[in-house]
């Protein structure tokens, strides 16, 4: 079924099962205690699920590259030794491991960052200081040594992050350039750290170790690379004994969203074909690349050689397993929400998932068989009693779930028509194979009464019936024009040209995403020339960084998003995320008002203050988003009459839909059963 994805891969001196790459992410679990033994459960179960190469976290090659104070650089044997439990696990499951070199220089957040200049990156509070040419010499020789130790701790070759605004890429770019030695000036000079890193790594390591190059084939800033001088680059690169070239996109620094839910699925695909046939070694494109169907398609239009898939190997460690066995409805599906992995790592937390919390948590967390078969009755099929059903079921209990709607899915069915969120469906698809495959006994459209709970014999009973919106108390809240966010998204309730939303938070965002988009025209998540006009990517690359104007299609609503507090909008939205949802916002001429005091709805509109300022918004709607409160009316008459009752997901606490902690509660819930 899937003929080119899983077809073996050459290299002349090894040969790759198949063509998936595991892309680099960093876990954070390189920094933790015994997190050596954790990268080894976690990277071996990805080898057991039959990936054709897999790619580390970055590895610093010394103090300076760290992005972190804490941590350390494989610099020496001793810390060489530490990665062999990791690469002799992934060597026992059949698997090939790399380990990525990545030297942040001025994304680092310690007092020691350098860069090829003095500059200071925006997304970092520390500047970094010029290094000297002498420096330059270390630091190139610090690679090499690096590449070694990764070969004596048993890895089979190293990825050399040249993209995405590291430190080489901060070499090859006039932007953060700005040297008159023999390292800056003329491309040819801000190349040759790049080259010289590549070519002495080929010379000390020999030729049968993997040379991955992580080329940035796309900055996305202004001053960044032509396409001229990214062929150029690549070219040289395969001179200097690459073995393969992956792709980047992106600086962390750019203003278009590149991994983000809101990226059309293999959106960048496109910029890897460019390069085709311009190089002889195998080419990997990379970016929003989720299930099997789409990477096969992406290598039968000749895109790549291969393809990078990264969060989707948190979500399901067992993905290309599943496409060999033409299972792949059974997959779960990466989201690209963000929430657990890139946020995690941002605020220094290990990474996981949000649909499968057991990722870098498979020594703490798993779902062993029972040894004591329970009868389990769950009550609702939203997020968190999606996971505590069939979790239960696949370990052996008998389950019964119960819910009141048409269809499983809860809070999901509505963030899966927010552009942008598609995505979501996927999750659902995936519990109603999962319902199947484990004899999950489903009721639907029942809304299951205490007394036949009580009555049915149950050892547990779980209740994940999730939240009802809160109420708001000001004047004319019964209002005609007055929805809450369950009428639009769900009951699809006809919304006028000038609406209000009251509250801006994760709900209060969607809200305004899905209202400003024209529904008569697909989501440009869902298109990619689309996507690239509205984010002004210019696909015919034309200058530098291929960058152009942002034209996104004009919202068919004058949107106004309200909240009493102070300050800006979306200030508790994902730490990766939240830029992308106030640019998207702005983009559509979202009004955005703070500090606002509600104080009636009537027919001439909605009647507020901004700050001590009374005015009338003349508006056709307003909506209602001003968070949840738990729905939990079965708990104390089941607890009263003696029932084993647990609260999971919305049910215990309401906060803003947070599937990331109802899917993980129900999880750790139904693993110790």
């Amino acid at each position: 079924m899937y003929e080119k994805l899983l077809s073996p891969l050459d290299l002349g001196f090894t040969t790759l099962k198949n063509r998936v790459l595991m892309g680099s992410m960093h876990t954070m679990l390189e920094e933790m205690p015994g997190g050596f033994e954790r990268m080894a459960a976690f990277y071996a179960e990805r080898a057991r699920g039959q990936v054709g190469l897999i790619v580390t976290g970055g590895i610093a090659p010394n103090m300076e590259g760290n992005a972190l104070p804490i941590g350390h650089p494989l610099d020496n044997k001793e810390i060489a030794e530490k990665h062999k439990v990791v690469t002799e696990a992934v060597h026992k499951e059949g698997g090939k491991i790399c380990m990525q070199i990545l030297h942040v220089g001025r994304y680092g957040y310690t007092d020691k960052n350098v860069s090829a200049s003095a500059t200071k990156a925006p997304i970092s509070p520390f500047p970094a200081r010029e290094l000297s040419g002498e420096e330059v010499e270390k630091t190139i020789q610090d690679y090499v040594e690096c590449a070694a130790l990764a070969q004596y701790a048993g890895y089979d070759g190293v990825e050399i992050m040249g993209s995405e605004g590291y430190l080489i890429n901060q070499f090859i770019a006039k932007k953060t350039n700005k040297r008159t030695d023999e390292w800056g000036g003329e491309y040819e000079n801000r190349i040759k750290f790049p080259i010289e890193i590549v070519r002495r790594t080929r010379e000390r390591v020999g030729e049968n170790f993997i040379i991955i190059y992580r080329l940035s084939m796309l900055d996305l800033v202004d001053g960044g690379s032509t396409w001229k001088e990214v062929v150029q680059l690549a070219k040289e690169i395969e001179k200097a004994g690459a073995t393969i070239i992956n792709t980047g996109i992106g600086w962390h620094e750019a203003r278009v969203p590149t991994i983000g839910t809101i990226v059309p699925r293999g959106g960048f695909a496109w910029v890897t074909k460019r390069m085709m046939g311009e190089v002889n070694i195998p080419l990997v494109t990379t970016n929003r690349i989720n299930m099997p169907e789409t990477a096969e398609q992406i290598l039968q239009e000749g895109n790549a050689d291969m393809v990078s898939m990264a969060r989707p190997f948190l979500a399901d460690s067992q993905l290309v397993l599943k496409a060999i066995e033409n299972r792949s409805d059974e997959i779960n599906t990466c989201i690209a929400c963000n929430q657990a992995c890139l946020d995690h790592t941002f605020t220094m937390q290990v990474c996981s998932c949000i649909v499968n919390p057991r990722a870098c948590h498979e020594t703490e967390l798993n779902f062993y068989p029972t040894e004591n078969k329970k009868k389990i009755a769950v009550v609702g099929a939203g997020p968190a009693g999606l996971a505590a059903s069939t979790i239960a079921a696949e370990r052996g209990h008998e389950v019964h779930l119960f819910e009141g709607a048409s269809k499983i899915g809860g809070q999901f069915n509505m963030a899966k028509v927010i552009p942008g969120k598609e995505e979501y469906a996927e999750t659902i698809r995936y519990y109603n194979s999962m319902i199947k495959k484990h004899d999950v006994q489903l009721s639907l459209n029942h809304r299951v009464t205490a007394q036949e709970l009580k009555d049915g014999g149950y050892d547990e009973i779980i209740l994940a019936t999730g939240v009802t919106p809160r109420k708001v108390d000001f004047e004319g809240a019964n209002h005609a024009k007055v929805l809450s966010y369950v009428d639009v998204l769900e009951r699809k309730l006809p919304v006028g040209a000038r609406v209000a939303i009251v509250g801006a938070g994760g709900i209060g965002f969607d809200v305004a995403e899905y209202l400003a988009h024209d529904n008569e025209h697909e989501s440009p998540s869902m298109d990619v020339a689309a996507y690239m006009k509205e984010w002004g990517v210019d696909m015919e690359y034309l200058k530098g960084g291929a960058l152009s104007e942002a034209k996104p299609a004009p919202s068919p609503r004058s949107i106004f998003l309200l909240k009493r507090s102070s300050g800006k909008h979306g200030k508790n939205l994902g730490k990766t995320t939240g830029w992308i949802h106030r640019s998207s916002l702005k983009m559509k001429g979202v009004h955005n008002i703070a500090n606002v005091t509600y104080h009636k709805v009537d027919d001439e509109g909605f009647h507020i203050s901004v700050g001590e300022e009374r005015q009338v918004l003349e508006v056709d709607n307003v909506v209602i988003c001003a968070g949840q409160e738990p729905l939990r009316e079965l708990y104390d008459d089941l607890q009263a009459a003696g029932q084993t009752v647990h609260l999971v997901g919305g049910a215990d606490v309401a906060a803003q839909l947070d599937a990331k902690r109802a899917i993980k509660q129900a999880s750790e819930l139904v693993a110790a059963i």
